[in-house]
């Protein structure tokens, strides 16, 4: 039988109650995932503001490096996993230090990120930057390790589940206040009208500032479980050795339907990269605030929780696919609009800098309905990705093929970011001084004249991905079909295979 006529959907258990201890637990996860969406948000918000710099987009390309290590801490999970301090505990031996690391990392930063960043006439060094927040990700996603590891003791049995709920919310609440309210409250603009009676040049917060809040907060929640939170010891559980798990991996990996699997999850997001990866910056380019793509944000969180919820029903089991086929050509049709709509931000842009409010209604609706198609394309692949894990190996299946779908993204964004500034071409008012790169066109502004944009490199990536994309779509129903015709085996180990069969043998006998 083919995996499609094997596999029933799961059924909902009955309310269970929380205990006290669980409720305790909850809090403490909720938490530590928040602190982990900190840096995330962070990032974000100073790839935003690198772009009021006037950074090149080559120099984008080379920060969105920080994202990688989120798509390959499989590398290192493994050794996580494995060592740790027997007095200290499996997991909690990797989170306090992790965390104590990242704490101090960032109070050290907060004393010199206005030299690495610069002040408001000073280009920003981008290579420490870079370097600073790899490495801060780096650690951030070996404590995920730790934490999602530890989730599955620290709850109870049948409370376990509410650790993929403080995992979703935390991440979210983190990187709220990582990326929007410190947007918010670090734009001058906004905290002059809105929060502030007396205008200053500065907002509420700089950069050094809220490293060093974010750092003694790190600090004090460490302090707080290394002291008061335990770690259970696992009853039972036989901890696989390093050598064993990275073998594991390796098995997985080399499966003919997991290679198959993985060339369509790091392929088809480059149909969607130029209006994932470059549209905001674009906008930011052509005068809109950085507060404003943030505030943009507010609204997509309930939104996408919303959506969510609907399209769940009809993205599971045998018809996930189908809602990744319907939204999949609706999605490139974005490529082209954002690609307009960027072009159109140009004309609309008012002489006092702002822009008309029926620009922002129609900002609004567009960002509102692409998130809506982009929640439908990420619930039918996270299904499907669900039902193909193999359940005895569930965890490090799951993170294998989130792995490729990360990679995906990744990989395609810096690239998308790099070729920008290579698909540009620009002249000078003069045609005695030429903009074909930076000295030239400083050249050319130093004698007054500026430097007109030609060619788009953003327009033209907007078009290359939608016809990219529609080309894609003939190769990947094909996939598709043949994906979803595999039988439960084929997504399966040897090894797993064999200790069913032995299982089911002895159950026999």
């Amino acid at each position: 039988n083919s995996m499609t006529t094997e596999e029933k959907a799961p059924q909902k258990d009955g309310y269970i109650g929380v205990s006290k201890d669980d409720k305790s637990t909850i809090i403490i996860l909720l938490i530590l995932y928040t602190l982990q969406g900190i840096p995330i948000g962070l990032a974000m918000s100073i790839a935003l503001l690198l772009q009021k710099k006037n950074v090149t987009y080559k120099e984008q390309a080379m920060f969105s490096i920080v994202g990688w290590p989120y798509s390959l801490k499989l590398l290192w999970a493994p050794i996580v996993d494995s060592l740790y301090w027997k007095y200290m505990g499996r997991r909690k031996s990797w989170l306090i230090s992790t965390q104590y690391v990242i704490g101090i990392l960032m109070l050290i930063l907060s004393f010199h990120v206005s030299d690495i960043f610069g002040d408001a006439n000073d280009y920003p060094n981008v290579f420490y930057l870079t370097i600073a927040f790899f490495i801060l990700n780096f650690l951030c996603a070996t404590q995920d390790v730790a934490v999602d590891g530890w989730a599955l003791t620290m709850l109870s049995r049948q409370n376990v589940g509410y650790a993929t709920v403080c995992n979703s919310a935390g991440l979210r609440i983190g990187f709220f206040f990582g990326n929007i309210v410190y947007l918010i409250l670090e734009s001058p603009e906004f905290c002059n009208q809105y929060l502030r009676s007396v205008s200053r040049p500065e907002g509420l917060i700089t950069l050094s500032g809220f490293l060093k809040v974010s750092g003694v907060i790190f600090l004090i929640v460490t302090t707080f479980i290394l002291i008061y939170k335990s770690e259970s010891e696992e009853i039972n559980s036989e901890i696989p050795g390093v050598r064993d798990t990275y073998s594991q991996i390796y098995h997985i990996v080399c499966l003919k339907s997991v290679i198959k699997l993985a060339i369509f999850l790091m392929t088809y997001q480059i149909a969607f990269v130029a209006v994932e990866a470059v549209s905001k910056l674009k906008f930011i380019e052509a005068g809109v605030h950085t507060e404003t793509m943030a505030l943009l944000e507010i609204p997509m969180t309930p939104f996408a929780v919303i959506v969510s919820l609907y399209i769940s029903r009809f993205a599971v089991g045998l018809n996930c696919f189908k809602v990744f086929l319907k939204a999949f050509p609706i999605k490139l049709l974005f490529g082209v609009l954002f690609a307009f709509l960027v072009s159109w931000t140009y004309n609309v842009k008012l002489e006092s800098g702002g822009f008309p409010t029926y620009y922002y209604v129609v900002i609004v609706l567009s960002f509102t309905l692409h998130q809506a198609v982009v929640v439908c394309l990420h619930i039918s692949v996270g299904s499907f990705l669900n039902r193909v894990s193999d359940p005895a190996i569930g965890g490090t299946y799951m993170t294998i093929l989130n792995t490729f779908l990360n990679l995906g993204r990744n990989w395609s964004s810096t690239v998308a970011l790099w070729l920008v500034d290579v698909l540009t071409y620009k002249t000078c008012e003069n045609p005695i001084y030429n903009c074909n790169n930076a000295e030239t066109a400083s050249k050319c502004m130093a004698a007054g004249h500026k430097c007109l944009t030609t060619v788009d490199g953003f327009s033209v990536e907007s078009v290359a991905c939608v016809i990219f994309g529609f080309l894609w779509l003939r190769w990947g129903r094909k996939v598709i079909v043949k994906l979803q015709g595999t039988l439960s085996s084929d997504w399966k180990t040897t090894k797993c295979i064999q200790l069913q069969n032995l299982e089911s043998i002895v159950s026999k006998s």
